[in-house]
């Protein structure tokens, strides 16, 4: 491909190839949109992804030399070689950030896109299996409807390059170097067709078919099934928050989730009455165990309808006094909610005559504005007017096709099976795209409906913009095995690496027992609870998941209630405990990060590249994360004292290797231990202890033991000073559960640490909000001694009371 002419327009050019054109355009000094096209028209279709339109005040600067043209910006320069069109990028210094091979790196590979001829004369088939209701048309024809084209853009990453992202996958990979990826929606895996790289820089794809991603002997390239034209974004950082940051600027902040979302929310497959989701609140708050939310799972509508957005009425007879009973109990109620629906309901009924349902005549049309409209209504009528607080939308990949049989398919056929289910019912061009039209409805209905209340929304499903809509995404219906556990760290951490900053899992997993007949029920503790192996397991996967965005139990084979664990005074039963009032003595921070998160387009739940990019040996280590700022998380992963049918272990090691990354010192969260960075240790890991450490220059603010996050919001806060170097922490507080801040009702207080004065300042109030407390008592706890707030005396204490000036403490 050889470079014929090109034309400047403002801060974009157009080149002519021999191969078709392309277009770049500066959206600003740090990103930059490159499409490539078949023709000079390029596309016009509005992206679903993409929110915001190029900067007019970027300049983009174009030279040209005897080998190139080179289309800079302040921080970026691209450099496109004349003969073959290959792309080289490099920052403002020259530094080469990444290459296409030399040959060129984009490829246009026409292609047939079919549509899918239905027989509206034949009724749905209907088929339930373990992940619900499945609807198919029993005749489909396919017809050629346009043409289009299979993309691919290569690249030559350099050696020792690491890349994250791509979403959250079952394999649990994270530097995805050396591997490949097949990129279609399914139970377990999430795509979001975003890469970070530690050399300083990020793509993201505006593409919404099959995709795959290859760094192996077959290349080192993003490949699209079905586009109009390749259109991505190159971005630099050169650090992830910045490159975070513009993707966020590009596809949609990140609203703030309330407060109680950040509390602990018990599940399980499933709660079959009002009269059971009562008791079992009553007896959080009965054993004084922190509590914020209960969850409604499938089912809750009437009979066979399922997907029916209202109660059934004889095990749900009052809906509005049960959601005013929890309410009234400090606890809020998230249901579970589908996008299919058995034919003969009332919700099935108006979709179907309204012209909103797929072609399988069971699932409605997300990408229909009307559909969406319409699926918001039914969910307002039937559940949101009673008062319910959270939204749980499941199977939002409807057209999964794999989850049978007794051997997991190869991968290439697992690919085949969904993708070919999925483009029977949605254009090829968008089967990746379902959720995040799905959350759009969701999101913009209850905004429209009420502004007192924040949207919370689980989906099984993300895309790239999704985040903007209020959604959380969970890993999927995993089983129970110390193999599995130690996969989801990665899984999530390169799901929060793409932008979207709110991921979780199923505490325990979904499927505890294995079924020889299912492949995916392939858990290791047929006996559930009653065997000491898999409450071990638990207790290691509770520890984990305190320090993911949202904390929340679930799954199904055994129950999953605390004192299902044992009782006071039991090793378990206390360790849980243990991990669930840390949670909530850290809501300060959390809410704080959270704050972050939204106010700048900070990540939460940060692989180590976030905070070390500079340093290798962090590239690779899959079990380690920081938390916030502040907490190097370090999950255990395997067995040290049952193994399945409570077999005793002995002679079992009760302790991990933790890397603790240079640059800064650190401290061990649970002993104040202090230790030099850079460098590799062994430690502790008894069954109450999960290893946490502390950057040194953190502050850590801690709230009181309190029942659920709207306990305490006037209460004296600790703040855990932790020396070594500057450092400062932002205080972020409003309302908690409403859209005020939207308009400036928050407030900050920035708490900076001076390690050479050794003094600790409380800057000045910013902003207010109603109900913020006029004072507040800090008490600021530092020194040599032992740094862990589950501890009655620590030293060097000190209480003020603050009033909004800012007031320095000399320690």
């Amino acid at each position: 491909m050889q470079l014929i002419q090109y034309t400047i327009r403002s801060n974009a050019v157009i080149i002519e190839t021999t191969k078709g054109f392309l277009e770049l355009t500066a959206y600003t000094d740090d990103r930059v949109r490159v499409r490539y096209a078949s023709t000079r028209e390029f596309g016009t279709k509005k992206s679903l992804m993409i929110q915001c339109s190029p900067s007019t005040s970027v300049e983009a600067d174009i030279t040209e030399t005897a080998e190139a043209l080179i289309f800079s910006t302040r921080k970026l320069s691209i450099r496109i070689n004349k003969q073959t069109c290959a792309f080289t990028y490099l920052d403002s210094s020259g530094q080469i950030l990444t290459k296409e091979p030399d040959r060129g790196g984009k490829t246009l590979v026409p292609v047939d896109v079919f549509k899918s001829v239905f027989d509206e004369s034949a009724g749905a088939q209907i088929r339930k299996d373990t992940d619900g209701v499945r609807a198919y048309a029993p005749s489909v024809k396919k017809i050629v409807d346009r043409q289009g084209f299979h993309t691919k853009l290569e690249f030559e990453w350099a050696p020792g390059e690491a890349l994250y992202g791509l979403g959250s996958h079952e394999e649990g990979m994270l530097n995805l170097r050396g591997q490949h990826q097949y990129l279609y929606q399914q139970n377990m895996k999430v795509v979001i067709p975003t890469l970070l790289s530690t050399r300083g820089y990020g793509v993201l794809l505006d593409s919404y078919s099959l995709m795959t991603f290859r760094d192996d002997a077959f290349g080192s390239y993003l490949w699209t099934d079905v586009d109009d034209e390749l259109d991505y974004y190159f971005i630099y950082g050169p650090e992830f928050d910045q490159i975070v940051q513009n993707i966020r600027q590009l596809t949609g902040k990140v609203p703030m989730l309330p407060r109680w979302a950040f509390g602990y929310i018990q599940s399980k497959e499933r709660y079959v009455s009002q009269t059971e989701l009562i008791d079992v609140v009553q007896e959080y708050r009965k054993r004084g165990l922190p509590l914020d939310c209960i969850v409604q799972d499938w089912k809750s509508w009437p009979n066979d309808l399922w997907g029916q957005k209202t109660f059934d009425v004889e095990r749900f007879p009052d809906p509005k006094g049960m959601v005013d009973e929890l309410h009234q109990m400090n606890s809020r109620l998230m249901i579970s909610i589908w996008p299919i629906m058995n034919p003969g309901g009332d919700n099935w009924r108006e979709m179907h005559e309204q012209g909103c349902l797929l072609g399988n005549q069971a699932t409605y049309d997300a990408f229909q504005e009307k559909a969406r409209d319409l699926y918001w209504k039914q969910a307002n009528d039937g559940l949101f007017s009673y008062g319910v607080d959270a939204w749980w939308s499941d199977c939002t990949e409807p057209f999964q096709a794999d989850w049978m049989g007794a051997v997991k398919p190869e991968p290439e056929e697992r690919l085949r099976i969904n993708t070919e289910e999925a483009k029977k019912y949605i254009d090829p061009e968008f089967i990746n795209a379902y959720s995040l039209l799905h959350s759009q409805g969701i999101y913009e209905g209850q905004r429209k409906t009420r502004t007192d209340k924040r949207v919370v929304n689980l989906t099984r499903s993300a895309y790239a913009g999704q985040q903007r809509y209020s959604a959380i995404t969970w890993s999927g219906d995993v089983s129970a095995t110390w193999d599995i556990l130690r996969r989801q760290i990665a899984d999530g951490l390169n799901f929060c690496a793409t932008g979207l900053p709110y991921w979780t899992v199923d505490i325990g997993a979904f499927f505890v027992k294995n079924d020889p007949a299912l492949w995916f029920w392939n858990g290791d503790f047929d006996l559930g609870v009653e065997d000491m192996g898999y409450r071990e397991l638990y207790v290691r996967w509770f520890q984990y998941a305190a320090f993911l965005p949202m904390f929340r139990s679930h799954g199904t084979d055994t129950p999953r209630e605390v004192w299902r664990f044992g009782e006071p005074g039991e090793a378990l039963y206390d360790a849980l405990v243990k991990f669930l009032r840390l949670r909530y003595r850290l809501m300060p921070y959390i809410y704080s990060v959270a704050g972050m998160v939204t106010q700048e387009d900070y990540t939460m739940m940060r692989s180590l590249a976030f905070d070390f990019r500079c340093d290798p040996h962090t590239y690779d280590i899959r079990d380690q994360f920081m938390f916030g700022p502040a907490l190097l998380v370090n999950p255990i992963t395997q067995p040290m004292y049952y193994a399945a049918k409570s077999t005793q272990l002995n002679g079992v090691s009760t302790s991990r290797s933790v890397y603790l990354p240079p640059s800064t010192d650190w401290y061990d969260f649970w002993t104040g231990k202090h230790y030099v960075g850079g460098q590799m240790l062994i430690a502790d890991a008894p069954l109450d202890i999960m290893p946490l450490y502390v950057r040194a220059g953190s502050i850590i603010p801690f709230g009181r033991d309190i029942q659920h996050t709207g306990e305490g919001a006037d209460a004296p806060i600790e703040l855990y000073i932790y020396p070594g170097q500057d450092g400062y922490f932002t205080l972020y507080e409003d309302e908690g559960d409403n859209y005020n801040y939207e308009q400036g009702y928050f407030a900050t207080i920035r708490i900076a640490w001076d390690e050479a004065l050794r003094r600790l300042t409380l800057h000045n109030r910013q902003g207010n909000y109603p109900g913020m407390p006029n004072s507040r008592e800090f008490r600021i706890v530092m020194g040599g001694g032992l740094y862990n707030p589950f501890l009655p005396e620590t030293s060097s204490v000190r209480t003020v009371l603050y009033e909004g000036q800012e007031i320095s403490i000399d320690l």
